[in-house]
């Protein structure tokens, strides 16, 4: 047997959809993350209901890493349907469990190989129901696990206790299971591969949350009113997570509800409801994925013109059409930078981490509400529906940032010199007043078609460019209040990397991959929004090379960094990649090795002067003729 492995190596569950083994791939996950071990969790599911395979990765790393791995050192197969390809994943000299009434050969001799009597055990328990059998018995692999691996049992028991809320009976029922498997382990298996895990201590103070409910939560500290929904994979999790914890942190001591959640027919009457909401004054938020965005786009262009604020957020899948519904992507955002047809830039906020969605969940109502405009959060469904360890969140310490709404008393001593539309600071954000205002100087007639300062019907062409030309002032002013970057440097870094959102896990595995392994130091910046920060530009400045790696196929932030920069556009190298899988350091890593050295340095340098040459000059001045035709001794005083 080769040298102990001690918490560091990825364990993959194979069984069908359906079938109830999420309680038990969960349970493992919480048990090694009680035991002080940094671990993260991702389900691989089909798009139906049931019945087709799917798979649960766990991520066990004493570094911390919590980016998916390619390699699998443990695989747990429960489906015949995918055990050839689940036996076909094990790494050589890694270990291989199976439940024994699967009748396949097993022909490899690389690896350990452990069969479970899965039915036999779960027969064996009088107390468990005929119609729990199957679901229980995935509780059978946990019970192996535990004893082969060195996984604490009592942590188990904590993390059962934790999924069924305290109920005795389930818990129970389920822990006899794992309790009676663990014992059968111990006496009938001979332990052959290298695999432990070990009590640490790198999990203190931290909790483990999926990003859609620490969005959901964020909301509501963040004031949320009115949220519309239609249903659609990855993001229906976000709406049933508000509708689970308002009841709980929104209640009134009359037991009035302060909040409305509203099921809508389609995704067009969602966001419409949105605007309605945001209009009338309260925050208002939907949420869907990239086909309800698409059915979104004729509202959101509308919200955009008539400065209506309101909040959007999109759980990312990967497309076009109907796509991989159940696979990650992070390819939304060149579409969502120009939703809405004309002259239009929206706002975007990209979270990086589960505890980022729980501020942004706030802060994107504060910058909605400021600026007077939609907000769209992306995140992913990689970031959105599995699980993450997490700092707590913290309750936000700013007050509420309501922009620049106008009470009576402001309009009494304005006397109504106001205009709904009318740039008055010179920051391009106009004022507005919001129904239940009972002053008759508040009204003003909301339309989506031409409009002047006073929100009065026009279609003159001045009146219609300086309102186009106002929006972009405020698009400029929005980079001051929008989220920062934030830099992962390394000392002595000779090239830049540039992501955004959940890539960020693999990015910094990468990176430490490239320093350690081939020499690369990278300083790391992950972008937070769109319109781009002061600090990117001066980031990529830096370097001759920057990698922009992202989950998508055609680089669409590299896209939006050659339009924002085109004088650093030789600089910018794309490693995009999508596949619909979580991004891993692997992929990050090959790709910036494949790019790296492409252009030699100098050239970069020669690029940014040859586009800056090519800029359009000022024409010089024709020289005036008449001077020739002075008097001797006279010169012509003509400017150059």
């Amino acid at each position: 047997m080769a040298s102990k492995v001690v918490n560091d190596f990825s364990i993959i569950v194979g069984t069908v959809n359906g079938s109830g083994s999420s309680t038990a791939n969960n349970t493992i996950l919480r048990a090694l993350f009680k035991m002080g071990i940094p671990v993260s969790g991702k389900n691989l599911f089909p798009s139906n209901i049931q019945g087709l395979p799917t798979w649960y990765t766990i991520r066990v790393s004493k570094d911390g890493f919590t980016a998916r791995r390619d390699e699998q050192e443990i695989v747990v197969a429960m489906n015949p349907a995918s055990f050839a390809r689940d036996l076909a994943s094990v790494v050589p000299g890694g270990a291989f469990f199976y439940a024994d009434d699967i009748k396949q050969p097993v022909t490899r001799t690389d690896i350990a190989v452990y069969p479970m009597p899965v039915k036999q055990i779960v027969k064996s328990d009088p107390n468990i129901p005929s119609d729990y059998r199957d679901l229980v018995g995935n509780m059978v692999y946990v019970g192996v696990l535990a004893q082969m691996l060195g996984i604490d049992i009592n942590t188990i028991q904590a993390a059962l206790n934790f999924h069924f809320k305290g109920k005795q009976k389930p818990i129970a029922m389920n822990f006899n299971t794992v309790k009676a498997a663990a014992e059968w382990a111990k006496a009938n298996l001979e332990k052959k591969d290298p695999f432990y895990v070990e009590p640490m201590n790198k999990t203190e103070g931290m909790i483990m949350a999926d990003g859609n409910t620490a969005a959901a939560i964020g909301s509501i500290f963040g004031g949320i009113q009115f949220a519309a929904w239609y249903p659609i994979t990855p993001a229906s999790s976000l709406a049933e997570s508000l509708n689970e914890y308002l009841p709980e942190l929104r209640k009134r001591e009359d037991g009035k509800h302060t909040y409305a959640v509203v099921q809508a027919e389609d995704e067009l009457a969602a966001i419409g409801m949105a605007i309605g909401a945001g209009w009338s004054g309260l925050r208002s938020m939907t949420s869907t994925s990239g086909p309800g965005l698409s059915l979104m786009t004729e509202f959101a262009g509308l919200a955009y013109y008539t400065e209506i604020p309101i909040v959007v957020w999109d759980v990312q899948r990967i497309g076009p059409s109907t796509g991989l519904p159940t696979r990650t992507s992070q390819g939304d955002l060149t579409f969502v930078n120009f939703m809405g047809h004309g002259d239009t830039q929206q706002i975007i906020l990209l979270p990086g981490n589960v505890n980022e969605c729980f501020e942004f969940g706030w802060r994107a109502f504060d910058v909605a509400e400021h600026m007077q405009t939609p907000v769209f959060v992306l995140s992913d469904l990689d970031m959105g529906m599995n699980q993450w360890m997490s700092k707590p969140f913290e309750y936000p310490k700013t007050p509420m940032d309501r922009g620049k709404i106008i009470w009576e008393k402001d309009l009494e001593e304005l006397k109504g010199n106001w205009g709904r539309y009318l740039d008055k600071d010179g920051d391009g954000i106009p004022y507005r007043t919001v129904p239940g205002n009972k002053s008759p100087l508040s009204a003003y007639f909301t339309r989506g078609t031409g409009h002047d300062e006073y929100a009065k019907y026009s279609e003159e062409a001045p009146v219609w460019h300086r309102n186009m030309e106002r929006l972009k002032k405020k698009y400029e002013t929005a980079k001051q209040y929008v989220p920062k970057p934030v830099l992962h440097s390394l000392k002595g870094a000779t090239v830049g990397i540039i992501g955004f959102g959940s890539t960020e896990a693999a990015i910094l595995e990468a990176q430490h991959q490239l320093a350690a392994e081939h020499n690369i130091k990278a300083d790391f910046l992950r972008v937070r929004a769109v319109p781009f920060t002061k600090e990117v530009e001066a980031f990529i400045k830096q370097y001759d090379e920057v990698f922009i790696v992202e989950m998508d196929r055609d680089g669409q932030l590299n896209q939006l960094l050659t339009i924002e920069y085109p004088e650093y556009a030789m600089r910018l190298k794309s490693v995009a990649f999508g596949d619909g899988m979580p991004a891993s350091a692997k992929w990050v890593r090959e790709g910036i090795l494949a790019k790296h050295g492409t252009v030699k340095p100098s050239a970069a340098k020669k690029a940014a002067k040859t586009a800056a040459a090519a800029k359009p000059r000022k024409e010089a001045k024709p020289k005036k003729v008449a001077a020739k035709t002075k008097p001797a001794g006279k010169t012509s005083k003509g400017k150059k």
